[in-house]
C-alpha cells in the first residue's frame, strides 16, 4: 500500500510542477535559467540522494551496474529532462500552465499505456472498454481545457 501512498506524492510533486515552474520561468526572465535551475534540483535529487542511500546500503560499487540497466534508466532519465525542456519551451512560446500541464498529464498516462503494451505484451488482447476509456480520458482533458476558470 505504499506505492499509492508514492503514486499520490508523485501526482502532488508533478501537478504542482508546472505552475511553479512558470512562475520561476517569468521571475528569471530566461527560460534557460529556469532550465539551469530544474538541473541543479534533478542533479541534488537525482545524483546525490541515492548516492547517500546506496553508500548506506553498502551498495555503491561498480558490480551493481550493468550495461543495459545503465543505459535504459539514463534513457529514461533522458526522456524526463527532455519532457522538462519542452514544458519550459511551451511556456517560452506562450502557453500557460493551465493548458500545457493538462495536455501533458492528460496525454502522458495514454502514451504509457501504449509503450507499457508494446515493451510487455499482454498475455491477452485488451478489454474493448481500454479504448472507451481512451476516448473518455481525451474527452475530459478536453473539457478540463474548456471549462477551466478564467482568471
Amino acid at each position: 500500500m505504499l506505492w499509492v501512498l508514492l503514486a499520490v506524492g508523485a501526482a502532488l510533486s508533478w501537478g504542482i510542477y508546472g505552475a511553479v515552474l512558470h512562475q520561476g520561468q517569468v521571475k528569471l526572465g530566461n527560460p534557460m535559467r529556469a532550465l539551469l535551475c530544474v538541473g541543479v534540483a534533478y542533479f541534488l535529487i537525482g545524483v546525490l540522494v541515492p548516492v547517500v542511500v546506496l553508500a548506506m546500503q553498502g551498495n555503491l560499487s561498480a558490480a551493481g551496474f550493468n550495461f543495459t540497466g545503465t543505459s535504459l534508466a539514463t534513457f529514461a532519465g533522458a526522456l524526463g529532462a527532455l519532457g522538462a525542456v519542452c514544458i519550459i519551451f511551451a511556456f517560452k512560446a506562450g502557453g500557460l500552465p493551465n493548458y500545457v500541464m493538462p495536455l501533458v498529464f492528460g496525454g502522458a498516462p495514454l502514451i504509457n499505456v501504449i509503450v507499457t503494451m508494446i515493451l510487455h505484451p499482454p498475455k491477452t488482447p485488451p478489454n474493448p472498454m481500454l479504448y472507451v476509456g481512451y476516448l473518455l480520458a481525451i474527452v475530459g482533458a478536453g473539457m478540463v481545457l474548456y471549462f477551466k476558470p478564467q482568471g
